[in-house]
Formats: C-alpha cells, sequence, structure tokens
C-alpha cells in the first residue's frame, strides 16, 4: 500500500504491509488524514517514533467481525489499550501500561492506505458531516477535554494563548458553550476566525491582553508557553497544559505553590462530545484547511504545515 514512513527521515512509499488485524480489531481505508503539531514534533524526534505516523482521519472500514461496522464511514480514537492492567481495571484505558497510540507510540497511523484499529475505538459518524470536517473530531475531542479539565463556571473568563490548529478549535469549543474567550496569538488572519465567533482576540505583544483570567490554556507548542500562561492565570485559578514538544521546558514553579495555581495536563478526549458539536454546526473547522495534498506529496505538506500561516494541511486520498 501507500504510506508514509518517518525512519529518520520522511519518506513516501507504495510498497509498505497493509496492517494486519488483531482480534477485535478493524481495517479501515482512509479518505482523510490531517497533519497536526505532534506529528511535527514527530519528525523532530517526539516520542522516538518510528514507522507511519498520523492520528487524525476519516475512513470507511473495510473488515471487520463487528456486526454494523463494515462499510461504515468512521473516525477514531488513538490509544489502544490492554483491558487488563490496573489503570485500564480502574477505567484509564488511555493511560493503559502497555498502550499503543496510533502512529505516535507503536502503532502504524493515518499516513497511508489503511490502518488498523480496535473495534472499541472506532466511532461511526453522522451522514452530515463532510469528510473533511470530520478529520478534525480527534483535534476537537482534546479541545473539548480543554474544557472539561478548565472548570470554568458562570461569569468567569478564559484565554488561550496560542492560535495554531488546537488553540483555535479550543476557543470554538468554549465558544459554542456559553464562555466569555480571549484568544492571544501572533498571526491576524488566524485570529480573525476565532474572532467571527466571537472571540476577544489580542496579538501577543500588543496591548489589551487583560487578565488574570479564571483559567488559561495553553496550547502555543512552545517551551515557553508555561510560563507566559503562569503570569497570565489569577491566584487560585488554572491553567490546562496541551503542548507537548520534543525540547525541555526551563522555568521557576514558585509561582505555582505561591499563587496557589491548579495545573493540568490535557489530552485526548470525548469523542461523542466533538461529533455532536461538528453535527450540529455549532462548531465549523473546515475554513481552518490551508492546504490538501496526496499523501505522494508527503514532505511537501509537512513543509506546508510547519509555515507559520499554515493551520490544518490534510491528505485526500483517491
Amino acid at each position: 500500500m501507500n504510506a508514509l514512513l518517518f525512519d529518520g527521515g520522511l519518506r513516501f512509499r507504495n510498497d509498505y504491509p497493509e496492517p494486519a488485524c488483531g482480534k477485535g480489531e478493524s481495517l479501515v481505508a482512509i479518505s482523510v488524514a490531517g497533519i497536526c503539531a505532534t506529528d511535527l514534533e514527530i519528525v523532530k524526534g517526539y516520542m522516538g517514533f518510528r514507522g507511519v505516523p498520523g492520528h487524525e482521519f476519516v475512513g470507511r472500514v473495510i473488515q471487520s467481525g463487528r456486526p454494523g461496522l463494515k462499510g461504515a464511514r468512521v473516525v477514531g480514537e488513538i490509544n489502544c489499550s490492554c483491558g487488563r492492567c490496573d489503570l485500564c481495571r480502574r477505567g484509564l484505558q488511555k493511560h493503559c501500561r502497555s498502550r499503543t497510540v496510533l502512529g505516535i507510540q507503536g502503532r502504524d497511523g493515518a499516513f497511508a492506505d489503511y490502518l488498523s484499529l480496535p473495534d472499541d475505538n472506532l466511532h461511526i459518524l453522522p451522514g452530515k458531516i463532510s469528510d473533511q470536517a470530520a478529520v478534525f473530531a480527534e483535534p476537537l475531542a482534546a479541545a473539548c477535554q480543554a474544557c472539561d479539565d478548565a472548570g470554568v463556571r458562570e461569569g468567569e473568563e478564559v484565554a488561550i494563548l496560542g492560535d495554531g490548529r488546537l488553540g483555535l478549535l479550543t476557543a470554538l469549543a468554549f465558544l459554542a458553550h456559553g464562555t466569555r474567550v480571549t484568544l492571544i496569538g501572533t498571526h491576524r488572519q488566524k485570529l480573525a476566525i476565532a474572532g467571527r465567533a466571537g472571540a476577544r482576540t489580542v496579538v501577543s505583544g500588543e496591548a489589551g491582553r487583560g487578565g488574570p483570567y479564571d483559567a488559561v490554556i495553553e496550547a502555543t507548542g512552545s517551551p515557553d508557553g508555561l510560563a507566559q500562561a503562569l503570569a497570565m492565570v489569577r491566584p487560585r485559578g488554572r491553567i490546562v497544559m496541551k503542548t507537548t514538544v520534543a525540547c525541555r521546558h526551563a522555568l521557576s514553579l514558585a509561582s505555582l505553590v505561591i499563587d496557589e495555581v491548579s495545573l493540568v495536563g490535557s489530552r485526548c478526549g470525548n469523542f461523542n462530545a466533538a461529533i455532536a458539536l461538528l453535527e450540529q454546526g455549532r462548531v465549523d473547522p473546515e475554513p481552518m484547511i490551508s492546504a490538501r495534498y496526496p499523501l505522494s506529496e508527503g514532505e511537501a505538506a509537512f513543509s506546508r504545515a510547519g509555515d507559520h500561516d499554515a493551520l490544518k494541511v490534510v491528505f485526500l486520498n483517491s
């Protein structure tokens, strides 16, 4: 099959082995796959991953032992758990001690013609959601998780640091739930997307940042983001950290203690909540697509995804 392989460098192959399905798994033919910030970090060495990257996808099930799945159009959760360890038994499957993670850890991902995932990870899509909106289901679920983790109460205001893919989706998710949002970023054209949806927007470094805020979502994709968040949150406020980078953080955490700030790491989220937002039209992510590429132009696609003015770059399979 066609696949985009990372083995120290990115290269396209047209002879990569098709994935084998284990017990309770489905084979999915990929229609659309999206490049995210984690993929860009993987090619810098994040997680030491080798194989086919990619974890944001829409596809159609072509092989499954579960009734009702074959032929269905699906998106999928990325953490594949054993179901047997102590964490799985406590309901913490996404933290399974022997988990694989689609396109990130121990399992080939979505930048290929096919992928395999456990049946339990798959979500059937309503017909009214287009493929190019549905490819945002995984990052929108992560944005919904930030909403849950922030614990914003009525009348409170949240600031979101970072106007990239995840920062924008998080702003749109908070706005869909009626929260007052200030989005702080560096690109006026990106900020404008959230501004049209009702967010207050501020160009980083300019006056008018406001605050201190009840909650700050750190989605800069930069090792400096947490220090910025600490400077903006009120005493006894909350910081939700979404950034993962290959390099190390270096900062003083004294203010975390002095101001009694709660810091929460936040990763994957509720797919059902994300799919509902897409189906109801409360979040429209398609304007965030900056470019579309065939898989054979993988290097060019990754280069475009790394541009400062790019939002979502997607692969389209014919």
